[in-house]
């Protein structure tokens, strides 16, 4: 399958924070392999249309009955033994609202559960948009450069090509192919492509094959995508104080696609951290 690249529509930047490193094993990522026809989703996809505008509150209530966390959305049991109208899904996001807010809100009237306060606690939520990357444009691109760059060659001192040649390595090399990829759909946080190589930030840190576990059915792991470094200017994590970071985060899942019913396993994420080569 054709490689491609996914990105985010009307968004806006935000300022780097001071980063924190985080390993490949705290980057946890489960597949599931849903049939069209299950218990969780629509048969058919939804409109592409915009919904109305309803001006409704969201409701942290299922039709089921059950109740929503007030500050994350998973399923709320605990509720606020002074009004018993907020859920929760654990204390600690239950003392979070209470610092940010529900202690005021708390003895007022109203619906406290139809409504979600907004801590800047959960990631921004924007629409995915997919497309499929053309494969022959960075051939011919790459076939102009190396000509220009033979070209201007040809005409520099011996000397001169001494020194770019000197100073030329590897990860220069690596890091320029990966702003090459990119430079067509700069604003891309993710792309596909399975079965094949991903593309590297960094000449440091590229695992072998020893080093991608098999799945637990035996088969080998394949690479099905990675995550681009852009998707840190969406994510908006330092509003907590601190932000995570990465280059490129390379998944890897069953060759087989084993089958896992309706339960979920753990594929294999590998993390390379951008080098500096100045």
């Amino acid at each position: 399958m054709a490689s491609g690249s996914v990105g985010l529509a009307e968004l806006g930047f935000v300022e780097a924070a001071p980063a924190w490193r985080l390993r490949s094993e705290q980057f946890p990522i489960f597949r599931n392999q849903l049939p069209r026809r299950n218990d969780f989703y629509a048969y058919e996809p939804p409109s592409e249309d915009p919904p109305p505008e309803t001006g409704e509150s969201v409701c942290l209530q299922l039709e089921s009955g059950a109740h929503l966390c007030r500050v994350c959305g998973c399923l709320g049991p605990k509720t606020c033994s002074r009004c018993h109208k907020a859920h929760y899904c654990s204390k600690e996001h239950q003392t979070l609202d209470w610092r940010l807010g529900h202690k005021q809100a708390c003895t007022q009237e109203g619906d406290l559960d139809s409504t979600v306060p907004d801590h800047s606690f959960l990631f921004p939520e924007f629409e995915i948009v997919i497309e499929t990357e053309d494969e022959i444009m960075p051939e011919v691109v790459g076939k102009d450069d190396e000509s220009e760059i033979i070209g201007s060659m040809g005409e520099a001192p011996e000397e001169e090509l001494d020194s770019m040649a000197k100073h030329e390595s590897r990860e220069d090399r690596i890091f320029q192919k990966f702003k090459t990829k990119i430079s067509f759909e700069p604003e891309q946080i993710l792309r596909y492509g399975r079965g094949i190589a991903p593309i590297w930030i960094s000449g440091e840190n590229i695992p072998q094959e020893k080093d991608i576990p098999d799945c637990p059915c035996g088969a080998k792991r394949i690479f099905e995508f990675q995550v681009m470094p852009h998707l840190l200017n969406y994510l908006k994590a330092d509003r907590l104080g601190r932000s995570v970071d990465w280059g490129v985060l390379a998944v890897f899942t069953c060759a087989e696609s084993c089958g896992l019913g309706t339960g979920y396993t753990e594929e294999f994420v590998w993390k390379q951290d951008i080098t500096d080569t100045a």
